[in-house]
């Protein structure tokens, strides 16, 4: 079952805002339910494309490719977009970080197969062309690139009139990485009784705008994004919600051949992103009090009104990245990841459920 707790009345520190009780992300435009019934779609129509070199589970994080056909090593690929991030960026004149999102959150994806970034792409689609915005965005893309240890290669500037408004625009990014066969990883095999361990995030990372836009109201009054709540002690709206996109590819480098499985805990959360990387036959139970929720999830939480079901399908909750583990080497996988805990266990499935909190 997801967290007991189910609503939550606004804090006194929060400010009231006209949103309706039980906000959801339906409510501010995003369908989960059709956007999973359509890539049902889309994978169907993919699967006829695979040839005998394709490699992995279809509807992983990253594709995998043997080649050339017969090598020992799969090239993997991931492409994301930051989605409305973009709008909550604008209002604030904050670009650079959307350049390091769109980078370390493809590297993220490939990094679930156990795969290594070699080159990145990019594509940017404006209403009008605004040479500071593109900067800005190429700059970060650039400094995430060389975080990665991967080449910016190319990409796309497109000035699209009647597609996008003025001042507005989408980025989207492409990885292609590479990891040795014996090496991928894909959640086969886990087994039960391993330890599930989480990895903090920065924040919201680039999923569920479209709700956080909707509950501080930021489309109809930008200067919003300025407010520095109490919650937040100290930080402004924009602070908070437009840290960079955490990269793990560091942290999980010299731990990954202890790695059963990876879960990049993006669009979905934990109810979407965690049943990828287990074996079907399971369940991933998560302990809901390992870990202290950051105060923005709590504040978005309490100023939309949103049941505690919902803040786990849209948001990561604080936790960016979900390793797989061998119990007996938990501990000393734990020691070495900056801010990793233990937060759950693969049990056997009884149900329906692939996530349960308790």
């Amino acid at each position: 079952m997801p967290p007991e707790r189910r609503n939550r009345a606004p804090t006194p520190a929060s400010k009231p805002t006209a949103v309706p009780a039980g906000l959801t992300y339906r409510d501010a435009g995003v369908d989960l339910a059709a956007a999973a019934s359509t890539k049902e779609i889309i994978k169907r129509l993919a699967l006829t494309t695979h040839t005998a070199q394709v490699k992995g589970p279809a509807g992983f994080f990253a594709g995998a490719m043997e080649f050339p056909p017969g090598s020992d090593t799969l090239l993997v690929a991931s492409t994301d977009s930051v989605g409305t991030k973009v709008k909550v960026a604008a209002a604030a004149h904050r670009y650079r970080g959307l350049g390091i999102d769109v980078v370390n959150q493809n590297v993220n994806d490939i990094l679930a197969a156990g795969g290594e970034p070699i080159f990145f792409l990019d594509y940017i689609g404006l209403g009008r062309m605004d040479s500071k915005v593109v900067a800005e965005i190429v700059e970060g893309v650039a400094e995430a690139c060389r975080a990665a240890g991967c080449s910016l290669i190319g990409g796309e500037t497109a000035e699209l009139p009647g597609m996008y408004a003025p001042g507005e625009f989408d980025l989207v990014g492409f990885v292609v990485g590479a990891v040795r066969k014996d090496r991928i990883i894909t959640g086969a095999d886990a087994a039960l009784g391993d330890a599930l361990i989480g990895l903090p995030s920065s924040g919201p990372h680039t999923n569920g705008f479209s709700l956080i836009r909707k509950v501080f109201g930021t489309d109809q009054d930008p200067g919003a994004i300025n407010e520095s709540p109490r919650e937040l002690e100290g930080l402004s709206l924009a602070d908070a919600l437009l840290a960079p996109h955490r990269s793990y590819l560091s942290d999980l480098r010299p731990v990954l051949r202890d790695v059963r499985g990876l879960a990049h805990i993006t669009g979905g959360g934990f109810f979407k992103n965690l049943p990828r990387s287990i074996p079907p036959h399971s369940t991933a139970v998560i302990e809901r009090d390992s870990w202290a929720v950051p105060p923005l999830f709590r504040l978005i939480q309490s100023r939309g009104r949103i049941l505690d079901e919902e803040m786990y399908r849209v948001f990561n909750m604080g936790i960016g990245m979900v390793a797989v583990v061998d119990p007996e080497r938990a501990d000393s996988v734990c020691s070495k990841l900056p801010g990793a805990r233990i937060i759950g266990r693969l049990e056997k499935k009884t149900g329906s459920a692939t996530v349960r909190f308790q």
